[in-house]
């Protein structure tokens, strides 16, 4: 089998990797035991002495020529062709470089498309790849869990399994010309415009998942978030989901660990892909009994005090903040707010108030924001409080929070102003909890 993109990267004489993080070093081990005699370049924002020691020693191997710090960008056009990492931003200068780029994800469908198992969405993505990789090993499949979810794709490559679920950002799928066999589309939010110029720019990467479907393909979709008028242009056998449909998960509803309607939502999802793959409902039930949901997705870290405190740090839209209240029902105190990426909070404070949650906690940037609409609306108000530390946020937490109710952090808002990734926002969480839980504040 001929694939393209082994074949652009024989003619290629210098490729460069644009980004070196996680993928960014695995696409470098890729071509130098694959293409050893290629000459290789390596570009990224940072400089060399802000990377670990143990990736500055990888970079300072001989043939690597070395692009960092500010002007990073300035080299695209002095290579063959380009490895880019889902993390480096959709800059101009990239986009007209796009016929020279290439990824890890477009790779390895060439190569495994028939037992690959998509799945896509704003917010979901991690827990259904997660839960449904456990039912097919559940089902004695062979199976591995890749893509988004920290696993790039290229470790995978010489693999041979059932089948591969692969966690698909939107990042990793706006390059592709390729799509998965069967196509999970969850659910389509207002996120990445930080990233992305627009909403139609952010859903055109997503859509991609489907794009290039061909009629014996699967595409498993939220029927409430595909319009018509794009359905109509995929090829692939078309299996919408809403709340709709159940009654499918009749004798297995009872089993499922995770929180939330949202997740319901996903479970049908999933009920539907095992059924083309022909799992059974007995398999199924099997699995969810021993599943454990995800850190850092409605994760409950533990009583103590009297107050019951959860860990919801990869909320970074409101959606998912709403979603995670409605599923608790009994918050006393939630911990809001992130970075800026401008979205519309409006719905969400609706929700506050309607749950009538007395203590609101705010992180900057989106939290200066929040404080201001909060105390623009007439209704009674929570009480409104604005953190620099997750140690001074947990620390008044337990102050606040009365006696048999929860507090929760779901951001619904991305990390990085205050925080590495949403990764350390909650760990920070769980280390105070479990530090001031133990002692009188």
């Amino acid at each position: 089998m001929i694939l393209k993109s082994i074949e652009k990267i024989k003619k290629a004489k210098k490729i460069l990797i644009l980004g070196f993080g996680k993928e960014g070093k695995s696409s470098f081990l890729f071509l130098k035991k694959n293409f050893p005699q290629k000459i290789i370049g390596v570009a990224d924002k940072k400089k060399l002495n802000e990377f670990p020691k143990k990736t500055q020693r990888l970079l300072l191997e001989k043939k690597i020529n070395l692009h960092l710090g500010e002007n990073y960008l300035s080299f695209l056009k002095k290579y063959d062709l380009i490895f880019k990492s889902p993390g480096v931003p959709l800059f101009e200068e990239i986009k007209k470089e796009r016929q020279k780029i290439i990824t890890q994800t477009e790779i390895f469908l060439e190569k495994h498309r028939q037992k690959t198992i998509g799945i896509t969405g704003s917010k979901g993505k991690s827990t259904t790849a997660t839960l449904l990789n456990h039912i097919l090993k559940t089902a004695e499949k062979k199976t591995f869990l890749l893509g988004n979810i920290g696993k790039p794709s290229l470790d995978f490559f010489e693999k041979k399994a059932d089948f591969f679920v692969i966690e698909l950002s939107s990042h990793q799928l706006y390059f592709l010309k390729t799509s998965p066999h069967i196509a999970i589309f969850l659910n389509f939010k207002r996120e990445h415009l930080d990233y992305y110029k627009n909403l139609k720019e952010y859903f055109s990467a997503k859509i991609k998942i489907a794009k290039y479907q061909k009629k014996e393909d699967f595409f498993i979709f939220n029927e409430n978030d595909i319009p018509q008028k794009v359905l109509s242009k995929i090829k692939s056998k078309k299996i919408p989901f809403s709340f709709k449909k159940k009654s499918i998960l009749k004798g297995i509803k009872k089993e499922n660990p995770l929180l939330g309607e949202h997740n319901l939502l996903n479970l049908i999802a999933i009920f539907l892909c095992a059924k083309i793959l022909k799992i059974k409902k007995e398999t199924i039930k099997k699995a969810l009994k021993n599943f454990s949901p995800l850190e850092h997705r409605l994760e409950f870290v533990g009583e103590f005090q009297k107050v019951k405190f959860f860990n919801d740090s990869a909320s970074t839209i409101p959606e998912s903040t709403i979603y995670a209240i409605r599923a608790l029902k009994n918050v006393g105190t939630l911990i809001l707010g992130g970075t800026e990426r401008k979205q519309d909070y409006r719905k969400l404070i609706k929700e506050i108030f309607r749950k009538k949650i007395e203590n609101v906690i705010l992180f900057p940037e989106t939290g200066i924001r929040l404080s201001k609409e909060f105390f623009k609306m007439k209704l009674k108000k929570p009480r409104v409080f604005l953190c620099f530390s997750m140690k001074d946020a947990v620390k008044l937490s337990f102050k606040l929070t009365p006696k048999g109710k929860i507090c929760l952090l779901s951001p619904g808002s991305p990390s990085f102003c205050l925080f590495k990734n949403f990764e350390e926002r909650g760990k920070l969480f769980k280390k105070y909890v479990s530090l001031f839980g133990k002692r009188k504040i």
